[in-house]
This record gives C-alpha cells, sequence and structure tokens, in this order.
C-alpha cells in the first residue's frame, strides 16, 4: 500500500473508521469493565436484552427463540459475541486487518438490523444503528485503511505477511479487480444495501408507505392457550410490544362469564403477592410479582395457572380473560366451556 497523499481513500475513512471501531469495542468496555453484564444472575444481563429482540425480529427470529430457551447455550453466545465486538471494533481503530474486521463490521451491523431494527421509543435507534453499520462495513471494505494504521506500517516496512495476494483482501491495499468492473461492483453493493434499507424501514416502521407505526412505545400482550378445568384458570401471556428498558404493568386479571360478570378478580395486592409456582417462564426474560403489581418486560413468555374455587361450578358458555396495565390498556381472551 503506497501511501498517496491526493488520494488515499483509507485515510479519508479514518473517521468512520475510529467511530464504527468504539461504537463496537465500548460494547465489550460497557459489558465486563464498567459493569458486569454477563453475569446472568445480574440486572442487566445482555442475554434478556437479546430476549427484548424476539417478538419482531426478520428472518432470525427461530435462533433467538431457540437461545432464549436455552440459557447455558445463550450465555456462550453472548461472552462469545461481546468478545467478537470487542476484537473487531479494537482492530479496526488500529487498522488491523482492516478489511476482514470490516466484514465483522458488517456481520455484526446485519445481526443488529434483523433482531431489533424495530425497537427505538423516541427515533428509530436500533435500525439507524444497523443500517449505517451495515454501510460502515462495506466502505470499509473498499477502503481499507490508509495512513494512520497497522496495515500501512507492515507495509511500508515490508513485512513478508504483506506480499501474500491474500493481505490485499483481508488487510489493505489496493485489491486486485479490474477498474472496468471496479465500479460496477461499487454500484451493485450500494444499491443492494439501499434496498436492505428501505425493506427494513417499511417492515419495521412503514417508513416508506401506509400508516407510520413505532412498536416501542405502548406495551402489547398476546393471550393464548386459554383453559379452564376444575379450579384452574390456564394461559400464555407473551409481551411482544412496548418500552424494552421496563416491563408492563399488570394490575388486573379478571375472568368474565357470558353475561358480561366478573366472576374471578385478582388486583395489583393479589398480583404482587402471586405464587411463583403460578409462573411458568419459557425464556430468559422472566413474568414476576413486582412491588405492586404483575411485571412482564418485553419478549417475555409465561404460562400462568390461576386456582380459585369460584371456578369449579362454571357453566357452558364462553368466558372473557380480561388482562389490565397501569396505563389503563386492556386486552381480551375468549375462553369456551362446553362441558
Amino acid at each position: 500500500m503506497t501511501y498517496n497523499k491526493k488520494n488515499d481513500a483509507g485515510l479519508l475513512a479514518l473517521a468512520l473508521r475510529l467511530v464504527i471501531g468504539w461504537t463496537y469495542f465500548s460494547a465489550f468496555w460497557r459489558r465486563t469493565v464498567l459493569a458486569d453484564k454477563l453475569d446472568p444472575e445480574l440486572a442487566g444481563y445482555i442475554g434478556e436484552k437479546f430476549n427484548h429482540f424476539l417478538p419482531h425480529a426478520l428472518g432470525i427470529k427461530p435462533i433467538i427463540q431457540y437461545l432464549v430457551e436455552h440459557p447455558d447455550i445463550l450465555w456462550i453466545n453472548m461472552v462469545a459475541f461481546t468478545i467478537i465486538e470487542g476484537i473487531v471494533g479494537l482492530l479496526i481503530m488500529f487498522g488491523v486487518f482492516t478489511r476482514l474486521m470490516s466484514i465483522g463490521v458488517f456481520g455484526l451491523a446485519m445481526g443488529i438490523l434483523l433482531g431489533s431494527g424495530w425497537i427505538g421509543t423516541t427515533c428509530l435507534d436500533e435500525w439507524q444503528i444497523g443500517i449505517l453499520g451495515i454501510a460502515t462495513g462495506f466502505v470499509l471494505f473498499f477502503t481499507g485503511s490508509g495512513k494512520y494504521s497497522i496495515d500501512n506500517y507492515l507495509t511500508k516496512n515490508k513485512f513478508t505477511i504483506t506480499k501474500k495476494r491474500w493481505f490485499a483482501w483481508l488487510g489493505s491495499g489496493i485489491l486486485p479487480i479490474k477498474e472496468t468492473i471496479f465500479p460496477k461492483i461499487i454500484l451493485a453493493g450500494s444499491v443492494a444495501i439501499l434496498g436492505i434499507t428501505l425493506m427494513t424501514n417499511q417492515v419495521f416502521h412503514g417508513g416508506l408507505w401506509g400508516t407510520l407505526h413505532n412498536k416501542s412505545v405502548k406495551p402489547k400482550l398476546e393471550i393464548t392457550e386459554g383453559n379452564i378445568e376444575n379450579n384452574t384458570l390456564s394461559f400464555d401471556v407473551f409481551r411482544t410490544e412496548g418500552v424494552d428498558v421496563y416491563g408492563a404493568w399488570i394490575i388486573g386479571i379478571e375472568l368474565l362469564d357470558p353475561q358480561n360478570k366478573t366472576i374471578l378478580k385478582y388486583t395489583p395486592t393479589d398480583l404482587a403477592s402471586l405464587n411463583n409456582n403460578s409462573i411458568s417462564n419459557y425464556y430468559i426474560a422472566k413474568v414476576k410479582p413486582g412491588q405492586h403489581s404483575l411485571i412482564i418486560p418485553l419478549g417475555a413468555k409465561a404460562n400462568l395457572t390461576l386456582k380459585h374455587p369460584d371456578l369449579t361450578q362454571l357453566t357452558k358458555g364462553i368466558y372473557t380473560l380480561k388482562i389490565t396495565d397501569i396505563s389503563g390498556a386492556y386486552w381480551l381472551h375468549h375462553i369456551n366451556i362446553n362441558n
């Protein structure tokens, strides 16, 4: 790599290298040095954040679901992911194997985009981080690193490794691509990334047409598998939308008969003192009793079983389960008793 004062694309991309490098290295720094976010037993465990991605992840939802259902495997992946972010971030800042690290930037950003691009309360936070990371990784692959980099130091001092044919592809230097083809590759890649940008913007936020939507503003629960048998009401509850930094606060669970009369009601006090044996969580993010309500974090899914003697004498008909959030929002689920 010969330094050209007039046209050193790698040097021009120095700010991108430093900023995107710190973006990823800081994730490692935050989770290991500033705070312990890799301990599953402590608040702020990164695995719970990963669980928040689950409800609307694009394309990789089965992978996320498998991991949050298997805590040991999830922990291994979170540690590995953190180490990779640290290595990629640090090496891209110093310009070590810049093109290889740019592929890492691209891959990490794609994972963020597909997993959490739908999250963001006031802005399209995760979507912007993901899509800009993808574009940055693409640019850095073709620019490599310039004067202020380890790649340049190795080349300038004629280290043996820089004479290998693969170094230009994984480190820096002039890529062995024909000048007639090079612009076409850049155009095709740029258009493809624009396509990913527009597609995910529409899927996650309705950013191109239709109604704009933000799944991170209001809590939403999905209630399924409702059943009443003997003296037990059971159902699954899954929080699929709302702010990711705190849970939905459930202050009421009611069962209404076919005439819409309340036959069973759990108050905030009842829910706050709910026995843990009544809650069977599926994932890392836990549905659990809080001080004044039942807390359901984003991405949490659990089976609730509520026992009460008033459930033993119910007649045939369609009963309505109603779950109420502290915001006043509520969700209904119909349960049919036919025997």
